[in-house]
């Protein structure tokens, strides 16, 4: 290969079918790097590369084939068109490991359980935070979550074709559009919590008022803490039922907020 374009030999070496990989692989390797489930931080680099290369062997086969890259220039705007593309839509996905975080600092900030537990994960979060993004990833998984991620996957070449750079306006609309769905499902999430701590603050300043003596953050201290706790053993499963539900939403329509 010389710094102008790609000999016939070069071609001739690997063939037709290894650059249909290697551009899908731009795309599907940029989305699992950063996806929940497969792009946690926990997960060692080469855990995800393999991943990568395992969801480019399922989605190749479904893709028409791609056509040879004639020069290195082409080749980088590949590069370029379909790294953006894949970390658009991973990014997208892992909105939702960030809606469960979300939801779980606000229920933790609410319950004053903010400092337990608090390095769960690669990032630090609070108690209640790690036990939502622990039980996300599970439900996601039995939602048949790598199945669904596929199927976007190969979708998502008729939502961006190969090669065509995606509009700048309509991306980031998009993005603002998931931003913004992610922290208002999360407050929504989090509401359970962000009521029992109001009424808790409102009783426990009634009882401050006619009981002056008395030491009320020592006794409902304990109570908001077992209240957050019962909570969230009664309201997780719901919780997570809604997230898995907007997860499955996604999948189905994943251009929604796009003009």
């Amino acid at each position: 290969m010389n710094f102008v374009g790609i000999t016939p030999e070069l071609m001739a070496l690997f063939g037709a079918g290894f650059w249909h990989g290697a551009i899908v692989f731009l795309r599907i390797g940029a989305m699992t790097s950063i996806m929940l489930g497969f792009g946690e931080q926990l997960i060692p680099t080469q855990i995800r590369l393999v991943a990568g290369l395992v969801f480019t062997a399922i989605v190749a086969p479904a893709l028409p084939q791609m056509p040879i890259p004639e020069t290195v220039m082409q080749y980088a705007g590949l590069i370029a068109t379909e790294v953006v593309v894949g970390l658009s839509l991973g990014l997208g996905l892992r909105m939702f490991m960030h809606m469960l975080q979300t939801a779980g600092s606000i229920a933790a900030q609410c319950t004053s359980l903010s400092q337990v537990l608090g390095g769960a994960g690669a990032d630090p979060m609070p108690a209640l935070g790690a036990v939502l993004w622990i039980s996300g990833i599970a439900v996601a998984v039995m939602l048949d979550f790598h199945i669904h991620a596929a199927q976007l996957m190969i979708r998502s070449y008729d939502l961006f074709p190969v090669g065509r750079f995606p509009d700048a306006a309509g991306l980031s609309e998009w993005g603002v559009h998931r931003v913004s769905a992610t922290f208002a499902q999360a407050f929504t999430l989090a509401a359970p919590f962000l009521i029992t701590a109001v009424i808790y603050n409102l009783t426990l300043g009634v009882i401050n008022r006619a009981m002056t003596q008395l030491m009320v953050v020592f006794v409902g201290a304990p109570v908001i803490t077992f209240g957050g706790l019962s909570i969230l053993m009664i309201g997780a499963p719901m919780m997570l039922e809604v997230w898995g539900r907007n997860l499955l939403m996604f999948f189905a329509d994943p251009g929604v907020g796009m003009p």
